[in-house]
């Protein structure tokens, strides 16, 4: 068996199986080992009911004592019982699970595993699972792996095809150097791999995971210096001069720009007029105003003779720039011809619109991907500007150099991480930093709550609905997951429904769904037709919904402040109050601690700061941060130091061979275009 292999050659995997898998990424043998566990399932003894005092996962041994309760309500079925045993008596409920008022046989012994939450009726186990005694006993002191998951798809399917997997392929070459390995204590790949999967302990799932951290960082970063080729600037083929139309935009806007905005706006205005060609990050923090900026830069583009494009995430976004973009030009009788190029609209859309783009006859173009499918032909693209999301760095400017000359650069990031980090992942670029905001812009209110707030959050809520506002409420995942702690979006949403007025419209946003369905959801959120979005992480970085005052983040202690803090940036975008409301299902005080940095600023570079400071090997899984170049399972903050030993490692090796051309190194070389190709066509599907 192979890495390249489709998912099918793996025993018990068939056509059904492998069209669930692919909804969630998973097409190959290598897509499938690559595809770690987000988590580990830990099976303990079960304990004694009345020692449950806290919420958590925890296993009985109790009886039924009578017959279970089932109650349907207008959209679910509930069943109820009681788990009984010599200390106590603990409630347990179950949703749309109508059977189990069968299996569930008055006095039968069982052995219940499940969620313990805290709600109006004391301690609850949610969805317990019901397994016989000889079953548990199998399961006992194991660590099983937790995947992402579809309907459809199990964590027992995973975990048995990942083990088929591991069984069947041939041990692969190491192509991390030996040296690398033994000054940076890591373990062998072949180990890795088997290990993140399997662990054995703590220990072991520690070791392999800082190989896997390492090594994603260091072809990363690898991958960057290889794409730059030297560092000698190359040669500008569109300079560019300060515009007439540009500075009158500037004078004639209803607000002042900030002096960072100034000062960014400047140093792009100096690269783009220099003998070297712009290749520069914008990071600025939520709400900094980095849009404006981008469009007279643009604009100044355009006044020089050429054109420009700008590139967004998601369709929706791209339509709202466009929008945006055209309006202020109109308000302002500025001539400058802006199209949207899209990958939803009709060929006859998209033919017209390459017409006006290859004939000139349209100076800045707006839209996604599609600005770098094949039948797009610039005539003089002087400018692109994407953001973080789209980030191949160099390798996007090829691709857009194969339609006529180098363009210049622009990468927008709204995620505030610390200049040293910043100077690693983004080592082809330079870094401008927006840190002001703009005056006029509202603070938004804070609040750190547990989860017995929850009620009260459901009337503030329906109380900004009624005055014409709307809220994002976000969980941590996407349905409900075998024995995970956390709110699930799908479930979620059910609930809210029944909990809020029905004149309340709740939807449900998450990323499995296709790009069509998201950018559905969002465009009728960004109308108002949706008053209440339920939704997972996917959210943040979309369109903006001035409209939108409330976020109310679930769980909020299992993602990172960081993330936590892009996501409070969705609102407070309008003239409106706006509110977060980070509800806090945890009882550690070290979460709690780090909750509370969020409630009193907002100021995201001192929240990365702080991020930093108290980061610590603690919960490999429950601080996610960002998706910040969508690495699979490092993290650019909880993982600093690796990513710094990993940059020092890269630059080492191409100290001794620049081009990893020697044999010694012909396996990483391997690898690397291998990571090349991955990124580029991953890039291009999209």
């Amino acid at each position: 068996m192979r890495l390249t292999d489709s998912v099918t050659e793996i025993k018990g995997i068939g056509e059904k199986t492998a069209k669930l898998m692919e909804k969630v990424n998973i097409r190959t043998v290598g897509d499938l080992i690559l595809s770690y566990p987000r988590d580990y399932d830990r099976y303990e003894p079960p304990a004694d009911v009345g020692t449950i005092k806290t919420p958590g996962i925890y296993a009985v041994a109790a009886v039924i004592p009578g017959r279970p309760e089932v109650k349907l309500t207008a959209r679910v079925k509930v069943i109820t019982a009681n788990l009984k045993d010599d200390s106590g008596i603990l409630r347990a409920v179950w949703f749309n699970m109508p059977y189990l008022a069968n299996v569930l046989k008055p006095g039968g012994r069982y052995i219940f595993r499940g969620r313990v939450v805290r709600n109006r009726y004391g301690l609850v186990m949610e969805q317990p699972a019901v397994l016989g005694f000889d079953e548990y006993d199998r399961l006992l002191h194991t660590r099983q792996p937790v995947y992402n998951l579809t309907a459809g798809l199990t964590n027992k399917t995973m975990r048995k095809a990942v083990y088929s997997a591991l069984e069947a392929l041939p041990v692969q070459k190491d192509y991390l150097p030996e040296w690398i390995r033994k000054k940076e204590e890591l373990s062998e790949y072949n180990y890795a791999v088997r290990t993140i999967h399997f662990p054995k302990n703590e220990e072991e799932l520690l070791f392999a995971r800082k190989r896997l951290v390492f090594d994603e960082f260091f072809l990363f970063i690898l991958c960057l210096r290889l794409l730059r080729g030297s560092n000698e600037k190359k040669k500008n083929g569109f300079p560019v001069k300060p515009g007439r139309e540009a500075l009158k935009l500037q004078n004639e806007l209803p607000y002042d720009l900030t002096g960072a905005q100034k000062e960014t706006l400047q140093d792009i205005l100096k690269d783009m007029g220099s003998d070297s060609l712009m290749s520069r990050l914008v990071q600025g923090d939520v709400g900094s105003g980095k849009t404006i900026v981008a469009v007279l830069a643009l604009l100044s583009v355009v006044e020089s003779g050429y054109q420009g494009a700008m590139m967004a995430p998601t369709e929706v976004l791209a339509r709202q720039h466009y929008e945006s973009v055209t309006k202020l030009f109109s308000d302002h009788k500025i001539p400058c011809r802006t199209v949207l190029l899209t990958g939803s609209m009709t060929a006859k859309e998209k033919r017209l619109v390459y017409e006006q783009i290859a004939a000139h006859e349209a100076d800045i173009i707006i839209g996604t991907h599609a600005l770098i499918q094949d039948k797009v032909v610039y005539d003089s693209l002087g400018l692109v500007i994407t953001d973080e999301q789209h980030r191949f760095g160099v390798r996007q400017r090829e691709l857009f150099s194969k339609k006529g000359g180098e363009p210049h650069v622009l990468v927008m990031s709204a995620t505030p991480i610390p200049r040293t980090l910043a100077i690693i992942l983004y080592g082809d670029l330079d870094i401008s930093v927006m840190d002001e905001l703009p005056a006029k812009r509202l603070p938004i209110k804070n609040c750190v709550v547990g989860i017995e707030f929850r009620p009260n959050a459901y009337k503030f809520i329906a109380k900004e609905v009624a005055s014409g506002r709307q809220a994002y409420v976000i969980c941590p995942m996407v349905e409900e997951s075998e024995l995970m702690e956390g709110e699930n979006v799908v479930d979620y949403a059910k609930k809210l429904r029944s909990q809020l007025p029905p004149s309340i419209r709740v939807e449900y946003l998450h990323g499995r769904m296709s790009a069509q369905q998201k950018d559905a959801v969002m465009g009728e959120f960004a109308e108002n037709r949706i008053q209440v979005l339920v939704s997972t992480t996917v959210i943040e970085v979309g369109v903006d919904v001035p409209n939108a005052t409330v976020m109310m983040i679930e769980n909020a202690e299992r993602f990172g402040l960081a993330q936590l803090h892009q996501l409070r940036g969705r609102v407070g975008r309008g003239g409106f109050q706006s509110y977060c409301i980070f509800i806090n299902a945890s009882e550690d005080s070290e979460k709690n601690k780090r909750l509370e940095i969020l409630n009193k600023s907002n100021d995201g570079f001192y929240i990365a700061l702080e991020d930093l400071k108290l980061r610590g090997p603690g919960d490999i899984f429950g601080l996610r941060q960002s998706g910040l170049m969508e690495f699979a399972i490092g993290d650019v903050f909880t993982d600093a130091d690796i990513l710094k030993e990993a940059s020092e490692a890269a630059d080492a090796v191409l100290k001794e061979d620049g081009g990893l051309t020697s044999e010694k190194y012909r396996v990483l070389r391997e690898r690397i275009d291998l990571e090349l190709f991955r990124r580029v066509d991953s890039a291009l599907a999209l």
